[in-house]
């Protein structure tokens, strides 16, 4: 499914540059030193309801961290909050030091253009092939000649093995190549943070770990930071270099993944046990 294209090709792929000077100053004068991504006491509730309450955590450049936690406890929340999709009710979001909760529409569009998302759903446009799906971003940020954008699109395409679906609309793809497809327009956007919302959601075990290589790749070769969304414990450990477990809408753990395996807590011993008995080691 995905190539073995070389480190080199690989580092390549993407045009040098990307975002202006202009627009990388409007996002912030980060210090290499200062985290990436910042949630600091972040609180929201839906209908009166708690969905996350007091959390902070952070991490820095090229690091990948899961969010783990049952389902319904506001793991999918927290990146729809860093997107600027959701507003919290409280504390503070910084991305490359910058606080972004009080960001209008227009300072939001200058963070996306550093940090995408990939979606449960991939969230393609149906009308469109996957040639244009890859396209579209390129197209919307400008600069790019045709032939420059066909053969960015050709590269990206080949990179997650879907050439021989290019001209194919979405609806006829499988789950699992709609989220790779995702992947490749994600890049198209030359982003420095991407953020997963559970990628192995609805795909066979061969996916689910096809679609970890091609992130764990983006990471090594391209030096990406990562959020991943996921209640797979399997794919977690093949990605974490931190581990954030929700539980009840609080950080019931946040740090290193050894450190989440050994933890005594209950819940987490509960979490683990029911992941290894749901899904057995091959």
């Amino acid at each position: 499914m995905f190539d073995s294209t070389s480190n080199e090709e690989f580092s390549e792929m993407l045009i040098p540059g990307g975002p202006d000077d202009g627009e990388r100053k409007a996002v912030a004068d980060s210090s290499p030193n200062e985290p990436i991504i910042s949630f600091s006491h972040v609180s929201i509730s839906f209908d009166g309801r708690a969905v996350l309450e007091d959390l902070s955590f952070q991490m820095n450049r090229g690091q990948t961290l899961c969010i783990l936690g049952r389902s319904g406890v506001g793991k999918s929340v927290a990146l729809r909050m860093l997107m600027g999709f959701l507003k919290p009710d409280s504390g503070s979001i910084h991305v490359e030091g910058q606080e972004i909760t009080g960001l209008g529409e227009e300072g939001m569009r200058a963070i996306r253009k550093r940090v995408t998302m990939v979606f449960q759903n991939g969230a393609l446009f149906d009308s469109l092939s996957v040639r244009e799906n890859v396209a579209f971003p390129l197209r919307e940020r400008g600069g790019l000649d045709e032939d420059q954008i066909q053969d960015l699109v050709a590269r990206l395409i080949g990179m997650v093995g879907a050439e021989d679906v290019a001209d194919a609309l979405p609806a006829s793809l499988s789950t699992g190549r709609k989220r790779a497809i995702a992947i490749a327009r994600a890049l198209a956007s030359q982003p420095e943070v991407v953020l997963y919302d559970e990628p192995t959601t609805m795909v066979d075990p061969i996916i689910a770990r096809r679609l970890g290589d091609l992130i764990q790749r983006l990471k090594r070769q391209l030096g990406f930071t990562a959020i991943v969304v996921t209640h797979d414990m399997r794919f977690a450990e093949r990605l974490a270099d931190l581990v954030l477990f929700l539980h009840q809408g609080r950080a019931q753990y946040f740090g290193a993944l050894k450190g989440f395996l050994d933890c005594p807590d209950p819940h987490i011993q509960q979490f683990l046990a029911l992941d290894a008995y749901a899904l057995p080691l091959e």
